[in-house]
């Protein structure tokens, strides 16, 4: 750094998965490291070796909590002079079709994908601005390219980031601040564990009854298999992040494993109403879906409700 400072990263989601990777990678670097989670997440970090001294912080912070973001961007800027570079990887995903999402649902979704990135963006600007300097790096998703069935509402989060990122690598230019999108498709973890079911899709992925009930049949071990075997890492994907610090003019998106870099280039190569017939057709056992719902017969407990809400609906008619 021009000013002797040594350079600040600021890290969210930092106590697994990919964030915990790019975390280890950062270890040693020479950077300020602050190292970011959820008040509920941050006794894995002791768990995990990482011991806080002058160059690491670890510091609780709910994106989606505008008091803990305030107060984690406040020290840093005025403590250590800013952020230099903030990584924006915090996040999760909703499993559900869209009939099966509430408001509730898909406001915390994109409070947690995208506004709290952009927040966390929007306050360490200032700082930036004043340097003429300075890195934004949110790690999107193939999904923010393409959306998959199941998946919609974690999709159209991410598609929101990825147009936010697209203007501010624009706005951002003459400051200098360069701004990249990380999109890795899957990768080999277990992570597909984690993904949360909305109120609804938790009652029904299971019930052969439901209409949608081979789209989840169908969908997760697909998206399991797929998980298990690619060959790339947390630790591979962490490198390349490395590398886009130390670029002095990275790209605004970088496609870091091979799927992502195959669907980004059927979609510039195929015509639209192309791509979509093929990636349809290669949905599992497609041509189920839509059909063993109606077929089944309903327990005696759904065709109770079923009576009931149909006599509900003549006394009211």
């Amino acid at each position: 750094m021009q000013d002797g400072r040594s350079p600040v990263i600021l890290l969210t989601g930092a106590s697994t998965g990919l964030g915990l990777a790019i975390a280890r990678s950062l270890l040693g670097t020479g950077y300020h490291l602050v190292l970011t989670a959820r008040s509920s997440s941050l006794h894995r970090f002791r768990k995990l070796g990482f011991i806080e001294s002058d160059r690491l912080w670890i510091r609780s912070l709910n994106v989606t909590d505008p008091e803990e973001r305030r107060s984690v961007i406040g020290e840093v800027s005025s403590r250590l002079g800013g952020v230099d570079v903030l990584i924006n990887n915090a996040g999760f995903s909703y499993r559900a079709v869209l009939e099966h999402v509430t408001e509730a649902e898909r406001l915390e979704q994109f409070a947690v994908n995208f506004r709290g990135p952009l927040e966390l963006i929007r306050l360490s600007l200032p700082k930036m601005r004043e340097r003429r300097a300075g890195k934004i790096i949110n790690i999107s998703s193939v999904a923010g390219m393409m959306a998959m069935p199941t998946m919609g509402i974690y999709s159209a989060s991410k598609f929101a980031l990825e147009g936010a990122s697209e203007s501010l690598w624009y706005e951002l230019r003459p400051w200098n601040i360069s701004v990249t999108l990380v999109e890795p498709g899957f990768i080999k973890s277990n992570s597909f564990e984690r993904v949360k079911y909305t109120e609804q899709s938790a009652k029904l992925h299971g019930k052969p009854s439901d209409p949608y009930h081979q789209h989840y049949l169908q969908m997760a071990p697909f998206i399991e298999r797929l998980m298990r075997r690619t060959l790339d890492t947390p630790e591979r994907i962490a490198k390349r992040i490395l590398r886009i610090i130390s670029d002095p003019a990275p790209p605004l998106r970088v496609e870091v494993t091979w799927d992502a870099r195959l669907f980004s280039l059927l979609r510039r190569l195929l015509p639209r109403t192309l791509y979509h017939l093929l990636l349809y057709r290669m949905l599992p056992g497609v041509k189920s879906w839509g059909t063993q719902g109606e077929l089944l017969p309903l327990s005696k407990d759904e065709w109770q409700g079923a009576e009931q809400d149909t006599g509900r609906r003549v006394s009211q008619g």
